[in-house]
């Protein structure tokens, strides 16, 4: 973060070649991101049994990321998030940007949010991103989920998040 920001200070910092560089495009209003609408009691009662119907319910993931947040343990769904994404991808130029942000913020020695996954499970992920492909981080993706579903789920079942969503 403080790399991006130096660098936006040195592109600014520079003096123009014209006028034209004086010219600021407004961007665009952002697009607010749809309302995502509160699960019923009975839905989220479905929760408890079920880390993948959780996962799939946006209310459910937020809900899900703002109570693991809260005990500064949310590496593990984020890392499943990113994986979900980098599945999702297409272009094998954005897959191998993708393979190698996840992999230095989450599996790599000392990642900023590294998970906790065995040496076999790491040694295996790396050698898959040799040549990134959508499967790269299934293992270690399969790792985290039963991780979450033994450990964090129960947790989160029995927080203050989820019993107010099931009154």
């Amino acid at each position: 973060r403080a790399k991006e920001i130096k660098t936006k200070l040195g592109t600014l910092l520079q003096k123009p070649d014209s006028t034209i560089d004086f010219i600021i495009p407004y961007p665009e209003k952002p697009e607010k991101p749809p309302k995502v609408q509160k699960p019923s009691p009975e839905e989220a009662l479905q929760w408890r049994d079920s880390l993948e119907k959780l996962l799939q319910n946006p209310y459910g993931l937020a809900s899900f990321l703002s109570f693991l947040r809260s005990e500064f343990s949310e590496e593990n769904a984020e890392f499943w998030v990113a994986c979900e994404d980098y599945k999702k991808t297409k272009s094998s130029v954005k897959m191998t940007e993708k393979a190698k942000k996840i992999y230095e913020e989450f599996i790599q020695t000392e990642a900023p949010k590294e998970v906790n996954i065995d040496h076999f499970t790491k040694a295996v992920t790396m050698k898959n991103l040799v040549e990134p492909s959508p499967t790269s981080f299934d293992m270690a993706q399969k790792r985290i989920f039963a991780l979450m579903e033994k450990d964090s789920l129960p947790r989160f079942v029995r927080s203050e998040f989820y019993q107010e969503l099931i009154k």
